[in-house]
């Protein structure tokens, strides 16, 4: 989420069961722009990760899974983005021509 964006917060979604969430509740934004490009319920997750210590917010449309597994979620995706960076960098690769597994397979291979 950017900073600065203006939100209210509109209750607590769920407890805080895992051990590394500081909270979980409800918001809705109140600033005039992001109102009208959504104007439903998001959830905002404090999670503080267990190695480093660092508090990281998630700002999430699902209401389905637990806080911790979205942590997880954001986690796995950012690594995924850090590799893709890494090939990028180190292969000189500027696109890749397809999103598959085999399809980005074949272009490193290449």
């Amino acid at each position: 989420m950017k900073k600065g964006i203006n939100y209210e917060f509109s209750g607590q979604h769920s407890d805080a069961t895992h051990k590394n969430v500081l909270w979980d509740h409800k918001i809705k934004f109140t600033g005039a722009g992001p109102r009208r490009d959504y104007p439903g319920q998001l959830r905002l997750i404090r999670y503080r990760e267990p190695v480093s210590g660092r508090v990281y917010e998630f700002l999430t449309n699902n209401v389905i899974l637990s806080p911790g597994s979205i942590a997880q979620i954001y986690k796995a995706r950012w690594d995924i983005e850090i590799f893709f960076k890494w090939i990028k960098q180190n292969l000189k690769l500027k696109t890749f021509l397809g999103t598959s597994e085999n399809a980005v397979m074949h272009q490193i291979w290449v």
